[in-house]
């Protein structure tokens, strides 16, 4: 972990209030699911924000956000050129290296970046990698899961393309060695219970709100079976045994 400034390479919207921002990477090693916390204003407020890593390259990092508050309003405002200072890499990250065999990752809406630097890793590793991912309605970051992934499963809550439905109703854990899940709570859960029913071992990438990042202002716990756990520090990533 390290703090540091460094320059943004380009910034571009993908899809209504998603942002694609690269930046200039130090020599820091990246974990798949890991995150950052940024920040490019002078003020106090508002604090710095956590961004999880999306794509890692030699010398650039790539961030995936959705703009949601004043902080990403700000991230998105961003040029090429701009300096912007980073906290990281933060977090346990996805536990690539623990699995083997048939992985599947189901993402939904902002959770679905994560899982891409996730996929390559697995891929690397010799998994063989299915992902599902959910959308509300609009598609985005779907393409780079082709080059790495055997099969892409898609489900749209309010459109025509993939499924039309939640993408729970077409995962199916038995078919899986292990699973990865990064999104909306409910949605984690769910494939939390379907996993459970299968005994298929399965890691939830818990979200909260941050504000430090690093373990020390107790914003971001959530409950486990072994106590009130940080999400940033002892997480993100919790073993669904543990949930």
């Amino acid at each position: 972990m390290q703090f540091y400034t460094t320059k943004i390479i380009s910034q571009k919207q993908i899809a209504d209030y998603i942002f694609h921002l690269k930046v200039a990477k130090n020599d820091e090693k990246v974990a798949p699911g890991q995150f950052y916390m940024l920040k490019a204003w002078h003020n106090a407020l508002p604090l710095m924000r956590p961004i999880s890593v999306y794509n890692v390259e030699a010398d650039t990092l790539h961030f995936l956000y959705k703009v949601v508050g004043q902080g990403t309003e700000l991230l998105s405002t961003l040029k090429k050129g701009a300096s912007i200072e980073l906290l990281g890499p933060l977090g346990n990250g996805f536990p690539c290296h623990e699995v083997s065999g048939k992985v599947a990752l189901v993402g939904g809406g902002i959770g679905i970046p994560p899982l891409f630097d996730t996929a390559k890793q697995l891929a690397k590793n010799g998994c063989k990698v299915d992902v599902f991912l959910g959308y509300k309605e609009e598609l985005f970051a779907f393409e780079p899961f082709e080059d790495v992934c055997e099969k892409i499963f898609i489900a749209v809550e309010k459109g025509d393309e993939g499924y039309n439905g939640f993408i729970t109703d077409i995962f199916h854990a038995q078919n899986y060695n292990a699973v990865f899940t990064c999104g909306p709570e409910i949605m984690m859960m769910k494939v939390k219970e379907l996993c459970d029913v299968q005994q298929v071992p399965v890691w939830l990438s818990m979200e909260s709100r941050m504000a430090c990042g690093v373990g020390a202002c107790l914003v971001c716990t959530c409950k486990t079976k072994e106590g009130m756990k940080r999400c940033c520090k002892d997480g993100p990533v919790f073993s669904g045994t543990l949930l």
